[in-house]
């Protein structure tokens, strides 16, 4: 799996008079390195051609798409990978459908739960929420800073930090010992969508930078 810093998930609720690929073009532009197709409201032929389309805008910017819980629409476009919840289909099953060259995620809210994911072979791992967000409607409690310092003591996956991350609160993320970061309403969701992005991207690099 390629390493990536920016990790950018769709919303369409954050940007209802906008186009979806429009915004996430001005993402990828912006330094977004990775995207999901996350639309928890839409039937599965939205959500299709979505991912059709997605997909065909990544590859463009060679940038990998991953589609969120999806399996059966991540192998019908041929995305990246998959990104699986707690209580989607197990990570063995997803690794034996899709196979061992496609990326797969899942999201942790615990310790126990990223060290399991490690042992069974995840890509890597949503470590999350950090913050209260909005972007979910049956999202957790904020785990906080803490759970990232032992993320990085005790597991050596790839992680991507998540959940009510901004740009005001960023740099405490990446203290904590975040290297991968995923936005969403702070960048899909912004006035000026590529220079939220680019905010983002250049302050991840360069904290990343001074380890």
């Amino acid at each position: 799996m390629r390493d990536f810093h920016l990790y950018v998930i769709t919303g369409e609720q954050f940007y209802p008079q906008q186009e979806y690929l429009a915004v996430i073009e001005e993402a990828i532009l912006g330094g977004a390195d990775i995207v999901q197709l996350r639309e928890k409201n839409k039937t599965k032929k939205e959500l299709l051609e979505m991912a059709k389309k997605l997909k065909e805008l990544c590859s463009k910017y060679h940038v990998p798409f991953i589609v969120n819980d999806h399996i059966d629409i991540a192998l019908a476009v041929d995305a990246d990978g998959i990104h699986l919840g707690q209580d989607d289909l197990p990570l063995s099953e997803a690794r034996r459908i899709l196979g061992s060259e496609k990326i797969i995620g899942i999201s942790t809210h615990a310790i126990e739960e990223a060290i399991e994911a490690e042992r069974n072979g995840a890509d890597y791992i949503g470590v999350g929420p950090i913050y209260e967000t909005k972007s979910k409607v049956d999202v957790v409690d904020p785990v906080g800073l803490s759970y990232i310092k032992e993320v990085v003591s005790q597991t050596k996956i790839p992680f991507v930090a998540i959940g009510g991350i901004k740009l005001h609160n960023l740099d405490k993320v990446l203290e904590a010992g975040a290297q991968r970061i995923c936005v969403i309403s702070a960048i899909v969701g912004a006035e000026n969508v590529k220079e939220a992005a680019s905010q983002f991207s250049s302050r991840i690099r360069a904290a990343n930078r001074s380890e």
